[in-house]
């Protein structure tokens, strides 16, 4: 049986090996598979790529289980569906560098990049951009259904209760990011860009971050619906703020600490919560000036922090600080009132604070 974990430190290295171990030792498992097809580079990038990382959401998920009561002889299977939660979130990682076109992940090469540098090590033939982005392509399908393997594998008593929410989850945030490209290509079905920015927090990062791997914990524990709304409330608003904060370095993080370029989000065009409350803040002229910068990949680096200068100087940053701010407290409430275990409760309120009050 798995022993206790820390509730005062819920992201330990001990937990974190825990979660990592229970990964590598799953795409392990398919190494015979890829090597009698040829295709153990696929393999050797998945596991490159799951390397790191917060483990925000299997830590959710464990300590939700916990918070509701749940029977520590089940705890080994329900680090192994939290595990697998963060193998569908590696999944989504492939594919929105690709689209995003981004280079670099937690300061390592992209996926579609690590590609295109086998091709050139083997010497291959045609389009090296081409073959980068279909291999990025087929190793996050390969990990969407590697994800829901490790899920259905787990043995957890209660796992059929908790799929609905992973098959809700999986949707969400697949929606949730046509939904966010629709809106970059201003083909969104709401004409509002505020609404579509809510709508993608909603669904892109809130709910597929905090609020479905705290269900999905609850439901391996039994929890009956009361608890589950209250987790529910608590999951949605922590996980609006993680993005408001994810939104914030966008602009001003730490490359060193984030892993990503300094106003990566601005080169983007990312069009956040963030940066439409300040253009619908800004005078015209200073508007025009942050929407020369917004999408423009080549913008210098005096272009970004002239944008952030604008931005900071309509008060959207400290408007967003306290967002951040209102979800927690909100988060926190819904928490705290339902009655859960104290190393439960401990636990998912230094998680909420560790996922906002952070640099990367």
């Amino acid at each position: 049986m798995l022993r206790d974990f820390d509730p005062d430190d819920p992201l330990a290295h001990e937990f974190r090996t825990k979660v990592e171990g229970a990964i590598a030792h799953f795409l392990n498992q398919q190494r015979p598979l890829m090597q009698e097809v040829g295709t153990s580079a696929l393999l050797e990038v998945a596991l490159g790529y799951a390397l790191g990382g917060k483990r925000l959401r299997p830590a959710f998920c464990y300590w939700a289980h916990e918070a509701v009561g749940g029977e520590p002889s089940e705890r080994e299977a329900v680090l192994q569906v939290a595990a697998s939660l963060d193998v569908l979130h590696i999944s989504a990682l492939v594919h929105d560098d690709l689209i995003d076109a981004a280079d670099t992940r937690r300061g390592l090469p992209a996926a579609h990049k690590r590609f295109e540098m086998l091709h050139v090590e083997r010497g291959g033939r045609g389009s090296i951009q081409e073959f980068g982005a279909a291999a990025a392509v087929l190793l996050g399908d390969m990990l969407l259904m590697w994800s829901a393997e490790m899920f259905d594998t787990a043995g957890a008593t209660n796992l059929e209760a908790a799929r609905p929410e992973l098959s809700r989850m999986r949707s969400e945030v697949t929606a949730g990011q046509f939904l966010d490209i629709s809106a970059a290509f201003d083909v969104a079905d709401y004409p509002d860009p505020l609404v579509v920015a809510e709508k993608v927090l909603e669904y892109k990062s809130a709910s597929y971050s905090m609020r479905r791997p705290s269900t999905i914990g609850a439901r391996l524990a039994g929890a009956d619906d009361a608890a589950l709304a209250r987790l529910a409330s608590f999951g949605s608003h922590v996980g609006h703020a993680f993005q408001l904060r994810d939104d914030l370095l966008g602009v001003w993080g730490d490359e060193s600490l984030t892993g990503k370029p300094t106003g990566g989000d601005l080169r983007e065009g990312k069009a956040t919560v963030l940066v439409l409350t300040a253009l619908n803040r800004a005078d015209a002229t200073a508007a025009a000036r942050l929407r020369e910068v917004l999408g423009a990949k080549d913008a210098r680096e005096r272009d970004i922090v002239a944008a952030a200068e604008i931005i900071e100087a309509t008060g959207a940053r400290a408007s967003v600080e306290g967002l951040i701010e209102d979800h927690l407290s909100q988060g926190l409430e819904a928490l705290h009132s339902g009655g859960f275990s104290a190393a439960g409760t401990a636990a998912l309120t230094r998680l909420a604070e560790l996922s906002v009050r952070r640099a990367y």
